[in-house]
């Protein structure tokens, strides 16, 4: 049995249908992701679920126990806000334990609870510290830590990343994965970046109008897509109708490879291989497990140590990937050719 369970799920905010129909499970343990772009729903999920939002219809289950109508204070499920909302007149070490002091647990047991989760975010030295004098993502990590201090069932993290600049989010990300591991809490992650969800996640949902598009492991949906939207959200594919395709790669109808119900073809920029010569005519003939194809650099973009072109094949835009190296850079107009494995053109 699933440790957390939604089964059909709606939402709506008078006549705005934010939840339609959602069935979705997590296994303990998880760290499931909800990845889509804003207002897709994501982040009203992950409320319904902590008890923020009421649902409109359907039930949601947690351990077993069906947790709907439940009052928040008695889901024990703690959450991560993109705001951090740190008392500002407490130190780090009483904004930790402030949830346990409510409790009213001995004074004693605060104190190691306290302890263990300062040691497992990293904040040694900090525990005096007023918020005020905190970086963001030491702040955050305070967050954190005053959620996993109350040993939750399920931890929720509404992006709570989003407001940190990249360097300090890719050490964040790497932390929280870490914690995941330690603690081997249940985790569901909300997130719009793509390349977060892959990073952090056991199962990504792709959500889409209040829907989920796809769900699977990261790898299954970066090779995997099962729609185009999927493919364009996840992975920067190249995304082609079937006409553009056929353009591509020189047929004047679609090929029978693509006919019937498929509407688009998929490739990544990375499986495009540039060769270091525009071959003559003659060598773009037919091959049995790649397309040979003639492009002319259009643009190149920098983006960290991966340089993207923007080529024309046959009147047809497309974008290749390639390792940033100083001695493999082609100037707008140049010509060169493309080879394409086959296997590599996903029909959705």
């Amino acid at each position: 049995m699933p440790y957390i369970e939604f089964q059909n799920i709606n939402k709506s905010f008078g006549q705005n249908h934010v939840l339609r129909q959602i069935n979705l499970s997590v296994e303990k343990g998880q760290m499931a992701t909800l990845l889509g772009p804003s207002g897709c729903g994501k982040s009203t999920l992950l409320r319904c679920l902590a008890g923020l939002e009421e649902v409109s219809s359907g039930s949601m289950r947690v351990d077993g126990e069906d947790i709907t109508r439940r009052d928040p204070r008695d889901r024990n499920i703690g959450m991560v806000f993109q705001q951090y909302s740190l008392f500002p007149n407490m130190t780090v070490k009483e904004n930790i334990a402030f949830g346990l002091k409510l409790k009213k647990l001995p004074a004693d047991l605060i104190e190691t609870k306290v302890s263990h989760v300062i040691d497992l975010v990293d904040l040694k030295g900090k525990v005096r510290e007023y918020p005020h004098a905190l970086s963001g993502g030491q702040q955050q990590r305070v967050a954190l830590a005053r959620s996993l201090v109350m040993e939750p069932k399920v931890l929720l993290l509404d992006e709570p990343l989003s407001a940190l600049d990249a360097k300090l989010r890719k050490s964040l990300q790497a932390e929280i994965k870490k914690i995941h591991i330690d603690t081997g809490i249940t985790m569901i992650f909300v997130t719009h970046d793509q390349d977060e969800a892959m990073i952090l996640s056991d199962v990504i949902h792709l959500f889409k109008d209040g829907q989920i598009e796809q769900s699977g492991s990261p790898t299954q949906l970066y090779t995997q897509p099962g729609t185009r939207y999927a493919a364009e959200f996840i992975g920067h594919y190249n995304v082609l109708g079937q006409k553009e395709f056929a353009q591509m790669i020189g047929e004047e109808e679609p090929i029978e490879v693509v006919a019937g119900n498929n509407a688009s073809v998929a490739i990544r920029p990375e499986t495009i291989e540039i060769l270091q010569e525009d071959f003559p005519a003659y060598r773009f003939a037919p091959v049995e497990d790649r397309y040979l194809l003639p492009a002319k650099v259009v643009d190149s973009t920098p983006h960290g140590n991966v340089l993207r072109y923007t080529l024309d094949v046959r009147g047809v835009r497309l974008h290749a990937d390639i390792l940033f190296r100083s001695f493999t850079l082609y100037p707008e107009g140049h010509r060169l050719t493309l080879s394409v494995e086959k296997r590599n053109c996903l029909h959705l």
